[in-house]
């Protein structure tokens, strides 16, 4: 095992679904403030991209190919970094799919998808984490929710119950827990690749026409670092972070 030596301060952050948009921007703002971070997606590509950015900049950043609806996948993902660090003190659960659709429309293979990526990719997450972070005595969770975690809409009826059940689960997390913070990022419009997924043309016009007011990924990313950056004994239990604009 290759340990990669730190500043004091500096945190080994893994992050789900870091290819792009709040991943991304995640990653770059904690390596900028000399964390240590450890990407992980399936496009390997573009995560192997954005951390040899981090490091050309001057950062600390490694990346291994990552399935969140596979729990093995997870498991080894967490099992490098720790090889390569040697301590896991923050999980960023970011990984998710936004495919909207009406429930008249009967997309079940899509609601699986989210079932699997947005709820399960999260407890395979904290199962991998967890039993280290009880071993090291500190760490940190943090899962990114969404607004549609507090309010149901038109086509978001599954894409809503699994951010409903990431609030759940965080929330339950963090009464279990007096060593290990847990953060809920509450993001609403923000600018990345998640209507990408939306394969209803009706539904997905509607809502890129609503991306005129969605803020950067870079927005979120500050949120969790601030998240991240405060005391051990400070536990940022939740933020939502959404355009000045939006309803």
């Amino acid at each position: 095992m290759t340990v990669e030596s730190a500043t004091p301060t500096s945190k080994v952050v893994l992050i789900t679904g870091a290819s792009s948009g709040i991943g991304e921007a995640t990653a770059r703002r904690l390596a900028a403030s000399g964390h240590r971070v450890f990407l992980g997606a399936r496009r390997t590509g573009l995560i192997a991209a954005v951390a040899k950015d981090i490091e050309a900049a001057g950062g600390v950043a490694g990346h291994h190919a990552l399935d969140v609806t596979d729990r093995e996948s997870m498991g080894a993902f967490v099992r490098a970094a720790r090889d390569r660090y040697g301590r896991i003190d923050v999980l960023v659960n970011n990984a998710g799919v936004m495919p909207l659709s009406m429930l008249e429309a009967l997309k079940v293979d899509e609601w699986d998808l989210m079932i699997d990526v947005n709820l399960r990719g999260v407890l395979y997450g904290i199962a991998a984490v967890l039993p280290l972070m009880r071993e090291q005595g500190s760490g940190h969770i943090v899962n990114v929710a969404s607004v549609s975690g507090h309010r149901v809409d038109p086509t978001a009826a599954v894409y809503s119950a699994t951010k409903f059940a990431v609030r759940a689960v965080s929330e339950g997390l963090r009464q279990e827990s007096r060593d290990v913070r847990v953060t809920v990022i509450t993001p609403g419009l923000v600018s990345s690749e998640l209507t990408d997924g939306i394969t209803d043309s009706g539904v997905r016009g509607a809502v890129e026409g609503m991306m005129e007011i969605a803020i950067p990924a870079s927005a979120v990313g500050e949120a969790i670092a601030y998240a991240v950056g405060q005391p051990a004994d400070v536990d940022v239990s939740e933020m939502v972070i959404r355009p000045t604009a939006q309803g």
